[in-house]
């Protein structure tokens, strides 16, 4: 089954309702005060089954006056063809063009005419009013559409106007069913026994019944009860239908039009866009920092204007801005929208969206990636999204969520991304090449730099740098088995090239500690006891132990207490001799055994618990060791 959704458009009282009515039968003014005052109010829905044709057309009609435009372009969002309906006693009104300048703004390719009231004027007038309305539709989409005089209350050429909708209808390329769900609200009430239901058009992607649905902006996570369409029960809808959802556990006040329905975890509100702009003519400037009423999908906010490489935008120019809303929507790259003055209202122009979640940018820069985004293929779009996400990269999920179309055709780029080496991924994380060798050059920089204040030190600390980059852990992980010129040695990152080199200096100072604790042997001087002996820093003594324990000339006991490799190896030697003729040694036999003080006995013995040398029984300690404990 083709699904379609057709939009009336036209000036109040030229017979849009009454022609639906007619076409189908059904009413779509369902609001008391519209019949009370015989005008549309609200947008109203019908449809036209083509049984014979697998099709069925879906119609919004939207009411006509200046006032309402709002509501309007509420129901203008989804349609795929517009019946442009002009009165033949009226001809061409003010809302006849506004109506004609949305549908194009919107990029609406098709549709149709239809001058209503035939009967009420003479044949030669009906001619006259058709004159006008080619040269009234010449260089928009409609130039070449059709044009039915029709009458609703005769009935004179409704079979003729059905076929010719059939006819376009049947040209249409149907809505992506493969893309991810959307359906932006327009109507949200309650039914009796049923609960809270919302209606829209379901401008991509499938949803079956029992799935889950998120309601954004709000937040709102429920469930699908029921589904119906066109009057009718169903399993599963369509992009490209006219949708009402049953939800579960929703109560009608926490919804309203301008929200949306969507696949769950797939989107993220947005209050900033980047865009392309076309105003109209015939409209005043628009000025840099402008206010406008921003309009998407069903949704309406306020936007702040900001204008890249213009002060001010004059009738029928275009241009690239940025807007900021005062309230979040849910936007894609690819979505149209229509801008309309803040006082007095007024249709400016609209555009498409390029960017829903773009980074700081300064207004005379980065043009060329709004180029890129307006004009290139899919894969370059999406790899230029990826690069400007930086080294932290953008998931799979955050990219499909991004862009407006089917996600065989995203996994598709992707993976040719990922092959010619542009991306490089990790598990759901897109990383661009420029920003890996960005990561690469950040990070050698930082060590390098490192190494230059702290010659003595064998590297830097993986998290100080990992902190430095602001990344994800197992991201960074992941990037550091990749890098140039870098060496990871466990927790310590070193350039590939760099070696420890003491200066002259220093290398005395190593001698002189290195035969400090060679002379003492199991009551050896502590750090600080070096450090007032040699007159040195504590912080140079650290740095030159670290070399001589890398060396494995000394061996690290505790913070402040190392020994000597030759005294650690003759300690071994005597707790051996020791347990092979008794099992069990107390702290006392110990520290005679090293004819050493509990000051060092103590620290040695947790050492050697540590290394597993020896266990901790209560008071006693028993022999552990199997090789050598240095290793």
């Amino acid at each position: 089954m083709r699904y379609v959704i057709l939009g009336t458009a036209g000036h109040i009282d030229h017979g849009k309702s009454s022609l639906v009515k007619a076409l189908t039968g059904i009413d779509p003014d369902r609001l008391k005060e519209e019949k009370e005052r015989g005008i549309t109010i609200d947008i109203g829905f019908a449809d036209l089954a083509y049984p014979d044709d697998d099709l069925t057309v879906g119609i919004v009609d939207v009411p006509g006056h200046e006032k309402l435009i709002s509501n309007m372009l509420a129901g203008a969002g989804g349609i795929d063809m517009v019946l442009m309906v002009i009165a033949a006693d009226e001809g061409i009104m003010p809302q006849s063009r506004e109506h004609l300048a949305i549908c194009d703004l919107l990029n609406i390719q098709s549709g149709l005419i239809a001058v209503t009231k035939s009967d009420l004027v003479e044949k030669d007038w009906l001619s006259l009013v058709a004159d006008e309305i080619s040269s009234f539709v010449k260089g928009t989409f409609l130039e070449h559409a059709p044009i039915v005089t029709v009458s609703a209350r005769t009935g004179d050429n409704l079979d003729l106007l059905k076929k010719e909708i059939r006819d376009r209808a049947l040209t249409i390329t149907p809505k992506t069913s493969g893309g991810l769900f959307r359906l932006p609200i327009d109507r949200v009430f309650t039914l009796k026994g049923f609960g809270t239901v919302i209606t829209g058009t379901a401008i991509s992607g499938t949803i079956a019944a029992d799935a889950p649905l998120e309601i954004l902006p709000r937040g709102i996570t429920t469930k699908v009860r029921g589904l119906h369409s066109h009057g009718k029960a169903i399993t599963r809808a369509y992009a490209g239908q006219r949708v009402a959802i049953n939800l579960q556990g929703v109560e009608k006040d926490d919804l309203r039009r301008g929200d949306i329905a969507v696949a769950p975890s797939s989107f993220t509100p947005t209050k900033s866009l980047d865009l392309s702009l076309d105003l109209l003519k015939d409209v005043p400037p628009l000025k840099n920092r402008s206010l406008v009423h921003f309009y998407t999908g069903t949704s309406e906010t306020v936007a702040r204007v900001i204008l890249y490489e213009h002060e001010e935008l004059k009738a029928g120019e275009h241009c690239f801005c940025q807007f900021r809303l005062q309230d979040p929507v849910i936007a894609m790259a690819g979505d149209r929208y229509i801008i309309r003055r803040f006082s007095p209202l007024q249709t400016l122009g609209g555009g498409e969206v390029l960017d829903p979640a773009p980074g700081r940018r300064r207004r005379k820069d980065g043009i060329q990636d709004l180029i890129t985004y307006k004009t290139g293929q899919l894969g370059q779009k999406i790899g230029l999204k990826i690069e400007k996400a930086g080294p932290s990269g953008i998931s799979r999920p955050a990219i499909t969520g991004w862009i407006n179309a089917d996600l065989p055709a995203i996994q598709q780029a992707l993976k040719a991304l990922e092959q010619t080496g542009e991306v490089i991924r990790h598990e759901d994380i897109l990383i661009h090449v420029h920003a890996f060798e960005l990561i690469n050059s950040k990070v050698q920089d930082l060590v390098r730099a490192f190494h230059k204040e702290h010659p003595l030190k064998p590297g830097m600390a993986k998290e100080e740098v990992r902190a430095h980059l602001n990344m994800d852990a197992k991201l960074f992980n992941f990037l550091l088995a990749s890098l140039k010129d870098v060496i990871a040695d466990k927790d310590l990152l070193r350039l590939k090239t760099f070696k420890v080199a003491l200066s002259g200096a220093a290398e005395a100072h190593k001698t002189k500690i290195f035969e400090l604790l060679t002379k003492g042997e199991f009551q050896p001087p502590t750090k600080q006891e070096m450090a007032e002996t040699l007159k040195m820093d504590q912080k140079q003594i650290t740095d030159i132990l670290t070399i001589l324990a890398k060396e494995r000339g000394v061996v690290r006991i505790s913070e402040s207490i190392y020994l000597s490799a030759s005294a650690y190896d003759r300690m071994i030697s005597l707790l051996r001799a020791f347990f092979s003729g008794k099992p069990e040694l107390t702290v006392a036999e110990f520290r005679d055994l090293l004819n050493t003080s509990r000051k060092f006995a103590l620290p040695f013995l947790e050492h050697l618990d540590a290394a597993k040398v020896t266990l901790r029984l209560g008071d006693v300690r028993k022999f552990m060791l199997k090789g050598d404990p240095r290793f």
